[in-house]
């Protein structure tokens, strides 16, 4: 099948030096001439630079590092990258977890959805089903429904899992913008990224994007350990929630 179009997927990276992987990402990147991984250390403290840099070094026509000098947080690292990613002349951008819980085969089939669906947005679905396996601690299942079932209560929209690590995005001018400028919310930012896109879209005439946005169910998905998705967590991921409807009310800025 293959990738026709110009691929940029970010990679936030903190602290990953024993769980990355760089062989992984190599061999999918040698496998596919128009796939570019931007991996963003988010100021690791561990051995995470100097794996990224050594990654890097074997393949630096389609492997690209940025350092960012301070830990930002996720939000802000895929930010970074998906404006390295916009540089690069990507036709389609999005992100991925280091820790490869979705597995990269997936980045193709992504690609391929957002091609035979003329979608403009794909994002991963973990989704129980027959012949899938997707493997999920039950605690973690089921705080990540309560999370998700705010989310998609305060977005509106039917939208099973808004928090899958692997997104996929066709470039845009809609899309440059809901990156242009940092986000609010921390760990909601992904939600926030929907909310922008629709606000984007709005504001420039065009009709509500949703029926372009397509959740792809996961064949696999493997929950790795070190995830901060835990109870203590979830009052202030659902505070962010309850703040989501003053950032969609605000519109552009």
């Amino acid at each position: 099948m293959g990738i026709v179009r110009k691929t940029a997927v970010v990679v936030p990276c903190f602290n990953e030096a024993r769980r990355f992987d760089p062989q992984a990402f190599l061999g999918v990147a040698r496998a596919h001439e128009r796939l570019h991984f931007v991996f963003v250390d988010d100021g690791s403290t561990d051995d995470t630079p100097r794996v990224l840099t050594e990654v890097c070094a074997q393949l630096p026509d389609r492997l690209t590092c940025v350092r960012l000098p301070t830990n930002s947080g996720k939000a802000e690292a895929v930010r970074q990258g998906m404006a390295r990613a916009f540089e690069l002349g990507a036709e389609l951008a999005g992100y991925w977890d280091a820790d490869l819980a979705t597995p990269l085969e997936h980045i193709e089939k992504f690609a391929a959805e957002l091609a035979r669906r003329d979608a403009s947005m794909v994002i991963g679905s973990r989704v129980k089903l027959l012949g899938h396996r997707i493997e999920r601690r039950p605690a973690r299942h089921y705080i990540g429904r309560v999370f998700a079932t705010m989310a998609a209560l305060s977005l509106r929209l039917p939208v099973y899992d808004t928090q899958c690590g692997a997104k996929l995005f066709k470039v845009d001018p809609a899309l440059r913008r809901v990156f242009a400028r940092p986000f609010e919310l921390r760990w909601c930012f992904d939600v926030e990224i929907l909310a922008r896109l629709r606000t984007e879209y709005a504001a420039d005439g065009h009709r509500d994007p949703a029926g372009e946005w397509v959740e792809y169910p996961l064949d696999r998905w493997t929950d790795v350990p070190g995830t901060k998705l835990t109870l203590r967590t979830l009052p202030g991921i659902l505070l962010e929630l309850a703040r989501l409807s003053r950032i969609t009310r605000g519109g552009r800025r």
